[in-house]
C-alpha cells in the first residue's frame, strides 16, 4: 500500500486532506503535537467523517496511524549547541555551530533502546557521507556559504542518517537530505556580536526538527523533485552570492538589529 505522511492532524487535516489521500488508497500517518489526538487515532485505527451538505453522508477512514510530532530532539538539540556556547567539549560535526543537529536525531533513538550502537554508527558513516559532498559540491562554513551551509547541511546529513536508520533506501536517504537542504535554502550567518549563541543555538533545533520530518517524509513515500547533488550545487551558489554581512561577520541581519546593538554596547561597557 502506498504511503503518505500527514503533517497536523486536526479538522482540516483528518477531514479534508487525510481523509483524501485515505480514500485514494493511501496509509495514511498523521504527525501532531497533540498526544491525546495522536493517541486515540492510534487505539481507533479509524475514525468517521460527517459531511454536512444537501444530502448529509457520513465515510470512514481507514488505514491510519499517528506519530508525535514533538519529540525529545528539541532538548537535545539545546544541550549540545549550549555546550558549544559555553566552551565545553562537542563534536563538530559537521561544524562547531551546527553541532546539535545530528546529537538531537540519534541520541534519543539510542537511549530508548530503538538503535544500538552498531546502528548508531552504521547511521554516522552515512551522515559523514553526504556531509563529504556537500564539503566537495559547495561548502561547510558559514563563513562561504552562510547558515545554510552549517546547520542546512547539518540537516541534511541528519535526515539522511535517520533515513537509513528507519530502514530507507539510498534513494529514500538522497530523497531526505536533499528536502532538509532544500527547506533551509537561503539561511544566512548572523550571530549577535560574533558569538554562536544568538541564534544559532535555535536554529540547531529547527534544523534536527527538520531532518525528523523530512526523513519521515522520504519513508513515507515522499520524493523531491530536485536530485541532491543539484540541490547541493544550488546551495553553493546561493552562499556566494549572500552578502559578506550574512556570512559569519556579524554584520547584518540580526545582528545588526537595535536590540543586537544595545546588547553588543552594554557588554562592552562591562
Amino acid at each position: 500500500m502506498k504511503q503518505a505522511i500527514m503533517i497536523g492532524a486536526g479538522n482540516i487535516g483528518r477531514g479534508f486532506i487525510g481523509a483524501i489521500l485515505s480514500r485514494s488508497g493511501y496509509h495514511v500517518t498523521f504527525a501532531d503535537v497533540n498526544m491525546t489526538l495522536i493517541d486515540a487515532i492510534n487505539a481507533e485505527g479509524r475514525y468517521t467523517v460527517h459531511i454536512q451538505d444537501r444530502n448529509p453522508a457520513a465515510f470512514t477512514i481507514t488505514n491510519i496511524d499517528g506519530i508525535s510530532s514533538a519529540g525529545p530532539e528539541l532538548a537535545e538539540a539545546l544541550k549540545t549547541a549550549e555546550c558549544n556556547a559555553c566552551m565545553k567539549r562537542i563534536v563538530a560535526a559537521p561544524t562547531a555551530g551546527s553541532c546539535g543537529v545530528l546529537p538531537a536525531v540519534l541520541l534519543p533513538l539510542a537511549r530508548a533502546g530503538e538503535a544500538d550502537e552498531e546502528a548508531i554508527c552504521d547511521a554516522l558513516y552515512v551522515a559523514a557521507g553526504f556531509g563529504q559532498v556537500i564539503a566537495a559540491r559547495a561548502t561547510l562554513a558559514g563563513a562561504e556559504g552562510g547558515c545554510q551551509a552549517e546547520v542546512g547541511a547539518a540537516s541534511a546529513m541528519a535526515a539522511a542518517a535517520l533515513c537509513h536508520l528507519k530502514g530507507g533506501t539510498p534513494e529514500q536517504c538522497a530523497a531526505a537530505a536533499a528536502m532538509a537542504l532544500g527547506n533551509l535554502l537561503g539561511l544566512v550567518c548572523d550571530p549577535v556580536a560574533g558569538l554562536v549563541e544568538v541564534p544559532c543555538i535555535k536554529r540547531n533545533v529547527v534544523g534536527a526538527v527538520n531532518a525528523v520530518s523530512c526523513a519521515n517524509m522520504a519513508l513515507a513515500g515522499v520524493d523531491y523533485a530536485i536530485p541532491c547533488d543539484e540541490v547541493i550545487d544550488a546551495m553553493g551558489r546561493v552562499g556566494s552570492l549572500l552578502s559578506p554581512d550574512l556570512r559569519e561577520t556579524g554584520q547584518g541581519g540580526l545582528a545588526n538589529t537595535p536590540a543586537a546593538r544595545e546588547w553588543c554596547a552594554a557588554q562592552e561597557e562591562e
